[in-house]
């Protein structure tokens, strides 16, 4: 059958044209045959089905054949495949030769163990080649004992025995063994090397890395590579780069494995020059690009913050998407706040894992969508039994619970962590800390801070930044000096916190010491010592330190010494402080409307009614003052003067009784809260159903008696709520917690936590 030419088969095209030779010649269904087509198969990727008919054309295949069509299937991935055809052979009466070994232990992966026995019975155990798949199996799924046990064994080692072991120890974090074993190596190749890259890049020890990578004599594609992806995974953006280059220059040809390293530092790098260098490199390689690569591409692009270029390759990529694409897409939209079309995305996506709800409950989380974070997070309990939250998950939801101060909802995330057993690191300790300090439980804050077994320096800020809201300056000041001592360096984020409390706690020579040992303050802790020196009264202080400022105040730094003045009815530097506002943020109403209040407070009705003029000329709307108290697991929200609540009649009859008996022991409604010109007894309904006072009625109505109550508020609480507060919680026997914009107030036994100073 010479002229059968069975060698010069490059294409698939030329394999069936064999084929049909063949099978002209009767001779489709021998055995010698069958098994060279599996093999020009095997060779060239043949699709499954073809390959199959080829091995189904003979009635007794022979262990040749068998032993072609197992490593076909090995070849392409088909491990069940594998499994299957193996037991077929068996079934067969046919003894395996050592040849078959080693591609059905690669696919019975930890389930290889059951082998051994086989190999053990038919005497293929001083095969070389079977030895070492069996020892790599040990190696990879364990115990490694027994893996070290037949290296010992062996009599003469291969590379490949040496590889195994070194792989093996690297991968069940055995740093010694595998430096020990390297190091009594008598001949290492290019595998050993890279091994030794890979795991020191592992365990984060890029310089050891590096070291071994700069010692190689010969590289290929595979060595660059570990080390390139050693450097990505690890946020060595500029290393990476600059071995790439180095790679370039050394005549070395990049794959794909190579260029999704590259593209990935690009993308933290995300400067959009880098990017379009590099996508103009691809085109003049003309890199073939595989769905990996575009998906590296999109993410780059998206990081960059080029979206529409990250959307044209998700839309080319059509049919070759994967859960990794969709998520990178649904990420960059998230990353720059549109979350419409993330969310488009996210409700067509097919197959979502726990990534895609992380994305969407974190976009809506960052982006100040707290409540629809936690229905996301709700949705995904519901309806994916499949898949469970992680510690990404709820981190997202822990700190949206603290935004919005829902701790009910917060001790709810709290149980699913514990009944899915996620264990938290410092990040998920963090947002627990962070929670509870936004709910106004600084109690169970600390507590969590003091089971830490480790911490870092957003654990101290946030306990701090706790602290300052809660107006315990004291607290603060002594974990700053905990932090110094623990070996911590305080940042900028930490001396806000200290001086803020300092502020609100009124500690002048504190805050004052506390400055002058910032080496270079900022801004933002001026605007803090503006604050602190405003709210003692030393305002004209105040003002001398905004002109001695090295920097351009902000409008922190002149909206604390406008609160000031309205406290200390110092129209003049009142006045400078808002024109100054009104031209760095034009737009805020609560600029105009703290003004205002200056006015009215003073009976400056004339004055109140410019400003009120002034918004309306340039379009500014004063923000509409709301107040919620969380019930059942939802938010009830409240206005002023707010009938909409399912419950309004009983909060209004309520309120009435409320005044009645506060009118008794002495309570008279603050009318310079009220910003218009209008008759007393107006101005006393107008302060009366304030969206707090409605809060805290229905909270009385819905809790059990002498259970604490909380409201959160978005504006700074009026003067008059204040006394009421104090008022109704002696009179109700309650503790009434309120989160404003500025800071908590604790009312307990009529007084307040904030000694009326804020």
């Amino acid at each position: 059958m010479s002229h059968l030419n069975a060698t010069a088969i490059s294409r698939f095209k030329h394999l069936k044209q064999l084929h049909a030779q063949i099978i002209q010649h009767s001779l489709h269904n021998h055995n010698y045959w069958v098994s060279l087509l599996i093999s020009h198969c095997t060779r060239l990727r043949a699709p499954p089905f073809y390959t199959r008919l080829i091995f189904n054309s003979t009635d007794q295949p022979n262990v040749y054949v068998f032993t072609n069509m197992l490593k076909f299937y090995s070849h392409v991935g088909a491990h069940a495949d594998v499994i299957t055809l193996f037991h077929s052979l068996r079934i067969s009466g046919i003894t395996p030769d050592a040849f078959v070994f080693p591609i059905v232990i690669k696919s019975f992966g930890k389930d290889a163990i059951v082998l051994h026995g086989h190999v053990l019975k038919t005497g293929h155990q001083s095969d070389r080649y079977v030895r070492n798949a069996i020892m790599g199996m040990y190696a990879k799924y364990g115990p490694i004992c027994f893996a070290r046990k037949l290296f010992d064994e062996m009599s003469e080692r291969m590379a490949a025995d040496w590889n195994s072991m070194i792989s093996g120890y690297w991968r069940w974090g055995k740093r010694v063994e595998a430096h020990k074993l390297f190091t009594l190596m008598p001949e290492r190749n290019v595998i050993t090397w890279t091994a030794m890259i890979t795991g020191y890049s592992n365990i984060q020890d890029l310089a050891t890395a590096r070291m071994y990578f700069d010692e190689m004599q010969e590289k290929n594609v595979v060595s660059w590579n570990a080390m390139l992806s050693g450097y990505s995974q690890n946020g060595f953006a500029e290393e990476a780069i600059e071995l790439f280059n180095k790679m370039i220059s050394s005549n070395v040809q990049p794959d794909e494995t190579t260029w999704v390293s590259v593209i990935s530092s690009c993308s933290e790098r995300a400067d959009p020059k880098l990017a379009n260098s590099l996508v103009k490199m691809l085109n003049e390689k003309n890199v073939r690009l595989n769905s990996f690569v575009h998906t590296a591409l999109l993410d780059m692009y998206a990081k960059c913050g080029n979206l529409e270029a990250a959307r044209k390759i998700f839309n080319e990529l059509g049919a070759f998407r994967n859960a990794v694409t969709w998520n990178a897409m649904i990420s960059a939209y998230t990353r720059v706040g549109d979350l419409n079309s993330a969310r488009q995305l996210f409700d067509k996506m097919p197959g979502k894992n726990v990534v895609s709800w992380n994305s969407m409950i974190a976009g809506y989380a960052q982006n100040g969508q707290s409540t629809m974070a936690i229905d996301i997070f709700k949705e995904m309990i519901k309806c994916s039994k499949n898949i469970k939250p992680d510690e990404v998950t709820m981190v997202s939801v822990i700190s949206a619970c603290g935004h919005l101060g829902a701790l009910e909802l917060g001790n709810w995330a709290l149980k699913i962590i514990n009944e899915n057993q996620i264990n938290l690191s410092i990040s998920g300790y963090n947002s627990l800390i962070f929670m509870y300090s936004k709910c106004g439980n600084m109690k169970e804050a600390q507590r969590i801070f003091n089971k830490m077994k480790q911490h870092d320096v957003i654990s101290f800020n946030t306990l701090i930044t706790g602290f300052a809201a809660h107006g315990d300056g004291f607290s603060a000041i002594d974990l700053i000096k905990k932090m110094k001592k623990d070996g911590f360096q305080p940042d900028r984020i930490t001396y806000i916190g200290v001086l803020t409390a300092c502020s609100h706690s009124g500690l002048i020579k504190e805050g004052e010491k506390l400055f002058e040992s910032i080496t270079t303050p900022d801004v933002d802790h001026y605007a803090c010592m503006v604050d602190l020196l405003g709210r003692v009264g030393k305002l004209d202080e105040a003002k001398k330190l905004i002109e001695k400022m090295p920097m351009a105040p902000h409008a922190g730094v002149y909206g604390s010494l406008l609160n000031a003045s309205r406290i200390r009815k110092r129209i003049d530097l009142g006045e400078f402080a808002a024109n100054e506002l009104f031209k760095i943020e034009p737009q805020n109403s609560g600029n105009y409307v703290l003004l205002s209040n200056m006015y009215a407070s003073m009976g400056k009705w004339g004055d109140v009614e410019r400003v009120r003029k002034e918004m309306k000329v340039i379009g500014v709307k004063k923000t509409t003052g709301w107040s919620f108290v969380e019930y059942n697991g939802k938010l009830h929200k409240f206005i002023v003067g707010d009938k909409s609540h399912e419950r309004s009649d009983d909060i209004y009859k309520l309120l009435m009784e409320l005044r009645k008996k506060m009118r008794v022991v002495g309570y008279n409604v603050d009318k310079e809260s009220v910003l218009r010109d209008v008759e007393d007894e107006e101005k006393e309904e107008m302060v009366g159903t304030h969206s707090e006072k409605l809060a805290v009625c229905f909270a009385i109505l819905v809790s059990e008696k002498g259970s604490s109550i909380r409201i959160v508020k978005n504006l700074r609480v009026c003067w008059d709520c204040h006394e009421a507060m104090k008022i109704l919680s002696k009179l109700e026997g309650r503790e009434i917690i309120v989160r404003d914009n500025n800071r908590f107030h604790l009312f307990r036994d009529g007084l307040c936590s904030c000694n009326d100073y804020w």
